[in-house]
């Protein structure tokens, strides 16, 4: 599959599978008086990381204004914690990573949808290191041995089983313990992990440090991976149909500058989150392509549920909004 670069910064936060939400906007109400749009004031969930930056190119450059639309933002960290505001209609769209999605509209806690993809993974944004000078020269060397991962039974853990299965171990033969991105490097060089899966900007901060990575988890075997998009219930799509488009037209329309023009991600990420203009600027990003590789999205619903990660078996086909297949 042919694979793009990544905001890997993103993915520190957006892959979680339970965080807390955090403050914003919290003006949803207004019917529209034109055009037909049956809510004119939108509350959208973003992630503060490069991921949501299609979506304040889409502010800056008045695209949600052309459409009718009012929206403000809400810091989220991963969209569970968010769910009765979806549910309720008070939130009204989200950024979520694909492992999300899938592992809510398996518990039931929702009828979700995929409304316009952000981007997928590319090589050596993510990968499993050791400490400097550690014995564990290759994968098949970590039978036996711990693994942090920052949220157990999601992406990060999900890639490592397959570069595992590839160097002939079970996923059972390394044990994986959750530890938060922020901490594993100091659990790596203190001994109370034999390896780390770490994403950007993470991962250059452990090989600067002397870590080695051992493990390039987003080429190979899962190459091409689907990271995040904008996520919306089934529901609020069935009851805003103009709504959804115009916000999608906006949307579709910075995406395909994020997708073009990286000083455009550059000029927004400084303004909602805590990354410096200089290091935006320096960090990889990944493709902000229009649409996932759909046999890629059932590759990796497939492995969740191979690894008992999901309880059934997910026709990814079904996981896209129409306007967004």
């Amino acid at each position: 599959m042919k694979l793009a670069r990544i905001v890997v910064a993103g993915m520190a936060i957006a892959l979680t599978v339970s965080a807390c939400g955090g403050g914003g906007g919290t003006d949803t109400g207004g019917t529209a008086s034109s055009g037909g749009l049956e809510k004119t004031q939108l509350l959208i969930g973003v992630v503060p990381v490069p991921s949501s930056a299609p979506l304040f190119i889409a502010e800056k450059r008045g695209f949600f204004k052309e459409e009718g639309l009012t929206v403000k933002t809400e810091i989220i960290q991963a969209p569970q914690a968010v769910m009765p505001k979806i549910l309720n209609g008070s939130m009204d769209a989200f950024l979520t990573s694909y492992v999300s999605l899938m592992a809510i509209n398996d518990s039931g806690a929702a009828k979700l949808k995929l409304f316009q993809h952000s981007q997928e993974a590319a090589p050596n944004v993510a990968g499993v290191v050791v400490a400097k000078g550690s014995p564990i020269k290759s994968p098949a060397d970590l039978k036996g041995k711990t693994i942090a991962v920052n949220v157990l039974k999601a992406l990060g853990q999900t890639l490592t089983n397959a570069h595992l299965q590839e160097a002939g171990l079970k996923p059972e033969d390394a044990k994986y313990v959750p530890v938060p991105f922020a901490d594993q490097i100091s659990a790596l060089s203190s001994g109370k992990v034999d390896a780390a899966w770490l994403v950007e900007p993470f991962l250059t901060a452990a090989k600067k440090g002397g870590a080695t990575q051992i493990i390039d988890t987003t080429s190979g075997v899962t190459a091409g991976v689907p990271i995040d998009g904008w996520g919306v219930s089934e529901d609020w799509l069935a009851k805003n149909p103009k709504t959804a488009a115009a916000l999608h037209r906006a949307l579709a329309k910075a995406q395909q500058i994020a997708g073009s023009d990286r000083k455009a991600i550059d000029e927004v990420v400084p303004t909602y989150t805590q990354i410096p203009a200089d290091a935006a600027a320096a960090m990889t990003l990944g493709t902000f392509s229009m649409e996932a590789d759909k046999a890629t999205v059932q590759k990796l619903a497939d492995l969740l549920h191979g690894y008992g990660y999901l309880k059934a078996k997910v026709d990814t086909a079904q996981l896209f909004a129409p306007m967004s297949g």
